[in-house]
C-alpha cells in the first residue's frame, strides 16, 4: 500500500529551488518517526536534494539512469510496474516527493500524512490538488515553531 507524506502551505506550497519552503524541526522529527522502518519512494531530484539514502528505510528512487545511484538505493525505472508490484502489499510504502511523483502516486495512495502549515510561501513546486471529500481527515497533533502554526493531519481514503 502507498501513503504520501509532505509538508504543505496554505496554497499547497512544497518547495523552491530544490529545497523545502518550510523548515520545521518538529515536522522533520515527525517525518522520521512516521517513515522509520518503512520503504520510501521518491523522484531523483528529491533524492539529490536529500543527498543520501535515508537510514532505517529501504530507499526507492525513480530514475532513468539507475547506474547513477549509490549502492543500497534501489532504482525504479518504470513507475507503472512499481505500482503494480506494490499496490496490494501489506507494507506501507511512503511516497516522499517531489511534486511530479506525488501527482503520479496520489490516485494509488490510501493515506496522506500532511503537515499543514498555516502560512504561505514563495514556491515553485506545489502539492497536487486533491478532492478532500474522498478522505476522512484526522488531526494527529497541532503545534507551532518559529512563528509558524501547523497541524499533522492524516487523510484516509474512504
Amino acid at each position: 500500500m502507498f501513503s504520501i507524506i509532505a509538508a504543505v502551505g496554505k496554497n499547497n506550497e512544497l518547495g523552491k529551488g530544490g529545497d523545502l519552503v518550510f523548515h520545521i524541526k518538529e515536522d522533520m522529527k515527525y517525518f522520521k518517526t512516521v517513515t522509520m522502518g518503512h520503504p520510501v519512494f521518491m523522484g531523483k531530484k528529491t533524492f539529490l536534494s536529500i543527498g543520501r539514502a535515508l537510514r532505517g528505510r529501504t530507499n526507492y528512487v525513480l530514475t532513468h539512469n539507475p547506474d547513477s545511484l549509490p549502492e543500497g538505493v534501489f532504482a525504479v525505472t518504470n513507475i507503472e510496474k512499481f505500482i503494480s508490484e506494490n499496490k496490494d502489499s501489506d507494507e506501507e510504502i511512503f511516497v516522499i516527493g517531489g511534486a511530479e511523483v506525488y501527482a503520479e502516486m496520489l490516485p494509488h495512495a490510501t493515506s496522506l500524512y500532511l503537515t499543514e502549515v498555516d502560512a504561505s510561501a514563495d514556491a515553485d513546486v506545489f502539492f497536487p490538488e486533491f478532492d478532500k471529500t474522498l478522505y476522512n481527515k484526522t488531526i494527529i497533533e497541532r503545534g507551532s515553531s518559529d512563528d509558524l502554526s501547523f497541524a499533522f493531519a492524516k487523510y484516509t481514503k474512504k
